[in-house]
């Protein structure tokens, strides 16, 4: 009976030592919260009052008139950091993260686009969900971790596409497309390699010795994911250094299966094919089809396609932090989704 009675002194002291300790964390994380919060509300406030609204296909801009071009579609891609296929679900908060963020304006008239890049460190609202899929409300956070909360699959696409659209100051997502790791080193050998110049990085010869800033390396079997992907975490905004080594092999991947459909008209088809098991999209496979045969159409993709969110990247306390600068970005987002009415 004595030993029953300091079991249950023991049990009611850890106990209650656990609800403490969820409380100090609780109180943290609150704290934590109020502060990011605090310094985009800094950020915002010198940037001459300035907030971004476009949840309106028209809107004015320093006494002009913009309405949202209807031919310019904002097709959001997602590289994802899980292996294997995508065919089925997760548990909500283990779908993996958004590791490489994409914003596409595709201008369907022209058969033109452009590529935003978006640092996945950007800090911003994402909703927050418990292990069942409940929304637990929005919370200012990383927003590469926005996918993270959904279920690997569409909820997942659909909680970064309203990430991004809240960071655009409400711009219409017109579809979503995410790819796993796995798509990189498929698509990179099913058109015989992909030929990039090596950028200066640290630690990127010790991981890959052929990988010697300023020399042109053909990447096959692992070395296209290591090139897109590796980034040095002891080195602060590794992750927005590593979005030039992305740009790169996008622009060199372009330029070889432009090449070969020269011969093969038929290798976008069958680029997509090998990969379909590893994405998820809301777009038909005919819509798909289509964006990457206009992109095609382009001459060559240079730096002109290429744009990045403006903002500043700080170190805070334990992480990298990307704040976008709203004065800069409007502008831009008029400049590719919009056209001057008035």
């Amino acid at each position: 009976m004595e030993r029953k009675k300091r079991w249950l002194a023991a049990g009611i002291v850890v106990g209650s030592l656990c609800v403490i300790a969820a409380i100090f964390v609780t109180i943290r994380l609150y704290q934590e919260r109020k502060e990011t919060e605090a310094k985009i509300a800094a950020r915002r406030h010198g940037q001459s009052g300035v907030s971004l609204d476009f949840q309106s296909d028209t809107v004015t801009y320093q006494g002009k008139t913009y309405r949202r071009n209807s031919y310019m579609k904002a097709i959001l891609c997602m590289g994802v950091d899980r292996e294997g296929t995508m065919l089925d679900t997760t548990v909500h908060t283990f779908g993996g993260q958004a590791d490489g963020i994409f914003l596409i304006a595709q201008d369907t008239a022209r058969n033109n686009l452009k590529i935003l890049m978006v640092p996945r460190d950007t800090m911003t609202e994402i909703t927050m969900t418990d292990l069942s899929g409940n929304e637990l409300g929005k919370e200012v956070q990383h927003l590469t971790l926005a996918y993270a909360y959904g279920d690997g699959r569409e909820k997942s696409c659909e909680l970064v596409a309203e990430a991004v659209s809240g960071l655009l100051g409400g711009l219409k997502i017109d579809h979503y497309v995410s790819a796993n790791i796995n798509v990189i080193n498929i698509l990179n050998d099913k058109v015989g390699g992909v030929t990039v110049t090596v950028p200066e990085v640290t630690g990127l010869t010790e991981r890959e010795p052929e990988f010697v800033a300023g020399q042109t390396v053909t990447l096959h079997g692992d070395q296209a994911e290591t090139f897109v992907r590796y980034r040095d975490i002891n080195e602060i905004h590794s992750a927005i250094y590593r979005m030039e080594r992305q740009q790169e092999y996008i622009t060199q991947f372009f330029a070889t299966v432009k090449r070969q459909s020269d011969v093969n008209s038929g290798i976008v088809t069958d680029l997509l094919g090998e990969v379909e098991d590893y994405m998820v999209t809301d777009m038909g496979k005919e819509e798909y089809l289509k964006v990457a045969m206009d992109a095609l159409e382009l001459n060559r993709l240079d730096d002109e396609n290429f744009c990045t969110i403006p903002g500043e990247a700080i170190m805070s306390d334990q992480y990298d932090e990307f704040y976008p600068n709203e004065e800069e970005l409007t502008p831009l987002i008029l400049e590719l989704f919009y056209r001057e009415i008035s």
